[in-house]
């Protein structure tokens, strides 16, 4: 039974006293015994937090209308999903100097932005031989799934982006460019980066593949696999359902449950992706580090140096033979 919700948000809004407000947020979730994490910045709010429905309710209520915020978060919209567990096991409200990282100081989609596209229009726009379809995402999340047809950047990092904005888009800025990643944050940054470098025509899907895999039907949809997400859900498909895919806990990268029989795949220590990378040196570190956090699981305990994923109970036991 799902009994926990899950909520993804951020809002780019002018907050000049934004690390006055890390304190009175972290109490409130602590409080209300919320888990996740919130980042706060100069340029606004981003988190992701789980718990039970009412807490969550009360604190989309206290940001929106408590005076200290000043009505800053009045318009902030959230995705909702439900997990049969909490996917978080601590709480942390962050100070960041960007809510999402793209590295180049004055581009705020406060100032301006691109077009937003509805889940309901984006098949339309995507669906159109003239429009340059972008996964802003990172090359880990787009193996595990994307939209048909649309063009893997090969970023590492989304502070790589503006880099392959110049290589590889300068010459269609007259073209109708579209963008999409997880919640919407990535690529709305980007859409304002755009703007700056001269593009007439950039788009992105509001509300993100979240938002989309939400709303739209399964039979309407153009989405192919399934979507990454940063927390111990790993992946979600339509509906916002929890994916099959786990994660390697030595290179973070996503597993299907096919990857996770390859010989190459050890608990915490390896995978396909990261076997023949890996130092002996890391090796021994990860295997040692990996052996606490199964053994403080199996006695009930956590261990707080990292989360668990949804295989690990049964990785403990055999740990413990």
């Amino acid at each position: 039974m799902n009994t926990y919700l899950t909520s993804t948000f951020y809002h780019f809004v002018e907050l000049n006293d934004y690390k006055n407000l890390q304190a009175p947020i972290q109490r409130f979730c602590n409080e209300k015994m919320i888990k996740g994490t919130i980042l706060l910045a100069n340029e606004g709010i981003n988190g992701t937090l789980s718990g039970d429905e009412e807490v969550i309710r009360a604190f989309h209520k206290y940001i929106k209308t408590d005076p200290l915020f000043n009505t800053k978060f009045k318009d902030l919209v959230h995705k909702d999903s439900w997990a049969a567990k909490n996917p978080f096991y601590r709480m942390k409200v962050r100070l960041k100097k960007e809510i999402v990282a793209l590295g180049v100081s004055g581009v705020s989609p406060i100032k301006k932005v691109g077009q937003y596209v509805k889940p309901s229009d984006w098949n339309q726009l995507i669906s159109d031989p003239n429009t340059i379809v972008i996964d802003t995402r990172n090359g880990y999340e787009i193996d595990i799934g994307s939209f048909k047809g649309a063009i893997n950047p090969n970023t590492e990092t989304f502070r790589e982006f503006p880099e392959y904005i110049d290589k590889k888009l300068v010459p269609n800025k007259n073209k109708k460019i579209a963008m999409f990643c997880t919640g919407g944050i990535r690529c709305e940054k980007a859409t304002s980066l755009m703007l700056e470098k001269g593009f007439d025509n950039v788009y992105h899907l509001q509300g993100g593949i979240l938002k989309y895999l939400e709303e739209v039907p399964e039979d309407k949809s153009l989405w192919e696999g399934e979507c990454f997400v940063f927390d111990q859900r790993v992946a979600v498909t339509h509906n916002l359902l929890e994916g099959d895919y786990d994660q390697c806990f030595a290179c973070r990268h996503p597993l299907s449950p096919d990857e996770i029989k390859s010989p190459e795949y050890n608990p915490g220590v390896s995978c396909p992706y990261c076997y023949n990378k890996i130092t002996e040196e890391k090796k021994a570190s990860v295997i040692e580090r990996q052996k606490q956090i199964l053994l403080a699981k199996a006695r009930g305990e956590l261990h707080i140096g990292k989360n668990l994923s949804k295989n690990k109970i049964k990785e403990a036991k055999e740990w413990l033979k």
